[in-house]
């Protein structure tokens, strides 16, 4: 077995093994059937503190199960619970991550790890192809809800710098979700970004943008997430869980990158607009200047 054994067999695979497994090793699969949404934050040392075996063993463990090492079984497990964990088990994990050390620390560390996986996993092509099929669209439709309505507001504000047709769908309702987009054509581009826990809204309207044959750019965090599925366009941001606040440090920055980028390819167009926006700002003290 290969590191690409799926994670929706894995439990029932260390079922199957258990027998065959040392005392050590049989330490370990109890306690990841019984605590897997735990066992699956944790590092190989800290999960054998928890069981009381050497960290060596854990490799062991992963190893005997089919994978080159602890951190693709620590994928694996994450895989499982990245849609199922509630608000109170991310507190629970949390707890169990961070104990009493450094909170500061600890959280920047990992959104900086996140940013740096993100960098190392993202896909150049498929991130050129969304920044041509934003450009040439018609219209531009970005939805997030939940948490990822943050995200979805951010890209909006600035998309509006550079052309006139975006539209920031607004996610109060289900329905009138619908209402907003049921015009979307080819032409049209429809951004969905969504993150554990995926929003049933968001997932639908993404499917319905499809079927009306609008270019579809999914913005989340793996290959296998329900929005990627069938999106023409899928740029992946690393957002693992460590509480009941979702990471969004990866998404921001991949985000940042896609208007970045968008205002290099549209550079001719954007100073006059600026430069009339400065005039409006000044005009209707939107902003405080320095007395000149």
């Amino acid at each position: 077995m290969t590191n690409d054994l799926k994670s929706a067999n894995l439990l029932a695979k260390i079922k199957k093994e258990f027998n065959k497994m040392s005392k050590g090793q049989k330490k370990i699969a109890e306690f990841i059937l019984e605590h897997y949404d735990k066992a699956t934050f944790m590092t190989a040392s800290v999960l054998g503190e928890n069981v009381g075996v050497s960290e060596a063993t854990v490799v062991r463990f992963a190893m005997h199960l089919g994978f080159s090492g602890y951190p693709q079984l620590q994928k694996a497990l994450q895989d499982i619970v990245r849609n199922k964990l509630t608000t109170l088990q991310r507190v629970d994990i949390t707890n169990n991550l961070i104990k009493d050390n450094d909170i500061l620390r600890s959280v920047m560390n990992l959104d900086i790890t996140k940013i740096r996986a993100t960098l190392d996993s993202i896909d150049r092509t498929e991130f050129n192809r969304a920044v041509e099929a934003i450009s040439n669209a018609e219209n531009i439709y970005v939805l997030g809800t939940r948490s990822s309505f943050a995200l979805s507001q951010f890209m909006c504000f600035y998309l509006n710098y550079m052309f006139k047709n975006v539209r920031n769908v607004n996610s109060n309702s289900s329905s009138g979700i619908f209402d907003q987009i049921f015009k979307i054509s080819e032409n049209d581009v429809f951004i969905a970004i969504g993150f554990p826990r995926y929003s049933t809204v968001t997932i639908k309207a993404a499917r319905f943008a499809k079927d009306k044959h609008a270019t579809t750019i999914a913005i989340t965090d793996m290959a296998i997430s329900p929005l990627s599925e069938g999106a023409d366009i899928t740029l992946i941001a690393r957002s693992d869980v460590i509480s009941f606040v979702d990471s969004l440090v990866a998404p921001l920055s991949l985000i940042n990158s896609l208007i970045i980028a968008l205002a290099v390819k549209n550079k001719d167009d954007i100073p006059g607009t600026l430069r009339e926006l400065e005039q409006i700002w000044r005009e209707y003290e939107v902003y405080q200047f320095k007395n000149e």
